[in-house]
């Protein structure tokens, strides 16, 4: 270990729609990227996808669970590059169904896909980024499900909602040790290539969640607990991450 390898952003749910726009805007600012998911081809085609791109790690581990996470943690740890931040995209395909008319257990289902993984991925993740107190940022991005209720998807609406308030809490409980936790709310449905024959206008692509994303990173003074991200985020963020250099591993990295 050197010690001066530039710190890295882990990134949850890289291999999904959403996620691998992230990856792209991270790559794009100059960033390392590690990508953490389930999929063992999905990781291998995010790998081919950005084949020219030595900054990116794959990582084959899970937050479904309490152990899975811990275990993926204690991985983590013991890379060679700091981490300077977490980006959780998770979340189950939508479900079309009356909530008022399926059984409790569907609900539950729900908060076990929806929720408990971002819980579990806080609860052992979180304190990887003590060390870099000041610097240090978690981003759960969020759905338009927990800004109103979606007629057939009423158990991501409660899901969605029940995040949204955990990531209230946790930014709360983040603040103590130096660790800014907040939500992106992506007020609209994202483009992607799946849907984008019936995408209107007014939603954002993948790539411009990830590039505000990287605008979160890189220089977003706003400490509240929730950021917006719409179609005016499309634009090029204002600069490149600051993260090229060689950086102390003791040492906070500012991006505020």
């Amino acid at each position: 270990m050197s010690g001066t390898l530039a710190p890295e952003v882990l990134v949850l749910g890289g291999t999904g729609n959403v996620g691998q726009g992230i990856v792209a805007a991270l790559l794009e600012a100059g960033s390392p990227v590690l990508v953490v998911g389930r999929d063992p081809g999905r990781l291998a085609a995010l790998r081919e996808q950005f084949a020219d791109e030595p900054g990116l790690e794959t990582l084959l581990g899970s937050v479904a669970d309490d152990g899975s996470a811990r275990a993926l943690a204690e991985r983590i740890a013991q890379r060679p590059r700091a981490l300077a931040a977490v980006i959780a995209s998770l979340g189950a395909p939508l479900r079309s169904a009356r909530l008022l008319y399926q059984s409790a257990d569907w609900l539950q289902q729900r908060l076990h896909t929806d929720l408990m993984p971002h819980v579990n991925a806080a609860h052992h993740l979180v304190p990887l980024l003590q060390p870099r107190a000041g610097g240090a940022h978690y981003v759960v991005i969020g759905s338009p499900c927990g800004l109103r209720p979606w007629a057939g998807h009423g158990d991501t609406s409660v899901a969605s909602a029940a995040l949204r308030m955990f990531v209230q809490v946790l930014h709360e409980e983040a603040q103590g040790v130096g660790v800014r936790a907040q939500m992106l709310e992506v007020a609209h449905p994202v483009c992607t290539p799946v849907n984008a024959a019936n995408a209107c206008a007014e939603w954002p692509s993948a790539l411009a969640v990830g590039r505000r994303v990287v605008s979160v990173l890189d220089d977003c003074r706003d400490t509240r607990p929730f950021l917006r991200c719409d179609t005016r985020d499309s634009a090029l963020p204002k600069g490149l991450l600051k993260m090229s250099g060689p950086v102390p591993w003791n040492n906070s990295l500012d991006m505020a």
